[in-house]
This record gives structure tokens, C-alpha cells and sequence, in this order.
């Protein structure tokens, strides 16, 4: 994979992402590639597979906090420490 391929696929949305990855899946499924054409495939695969991933440990990371703060929030409701 190029620089530029990489740099474009740090950029995907989620979404783009697996779609992308989708497609990708799915042409490796048709067979018909040379080695060379299904190693890039590959490749290509494995690196939108992990953009997606990443995105969707951030989005878990964010919901853990969030949780994490809501229950430290109900855990002091209607006490004087949650006036501190």
C-alpha cells in the first residue's frame, strides 16, 4: 500500500471504512485475482479492518467515561458531597 492509500484510509469515517472494507471482501470472495491483485486486496482489507476498529475503541472508550461519570454522578446524588 502507498503513503497516500494509508493517509486516505486514517481519514475514513466509520462508515467509509467498512464499506470500503465490504467491497473489498467481496471481491476477494468473486475470485478471479491473480496473487498479486488478492494480496493488495488483502492488504487493503486488513488496514480498513483495523480504521474501523480503532474508531469503534474510541467510541467504546468515550461511552465507558460517560458511564463511569454518570454512575459516580447518581452514586452522590442527593448528598452533600455532590455540593463540594
Amino acid at each position: 500500500m502507498t503513503d497516500e492509500e494509508r493517509s486516505a484510509i486514517a481519514s475514513m469515517s466509520y462508515e467509509e471504512a467498512r464499506d470500503r472494507l465490504i467491497r473489498v471482501v467481496q471481491a476477494l470472495e468473486a475470485g478471479g485475482l491473480n496473487l498479486d491483485q488478492s494480496m493488495r486486496q488483502w492488504e487493503l482489507g486488513e488496514a480498513l479492518a483495523n480504521r474501523a476498529q480503532a474508531l469503534l475503541d474510541q467510541v467504546r472508550s468515550k461511552l465507558d467515561a460517560a458511564q463511569a461519570q454518570q454512575q459516580s454522578t447518581a452514586d452522590t446524588a442527593g448528598t452533600q458531597s455532590n455540593l463540594d
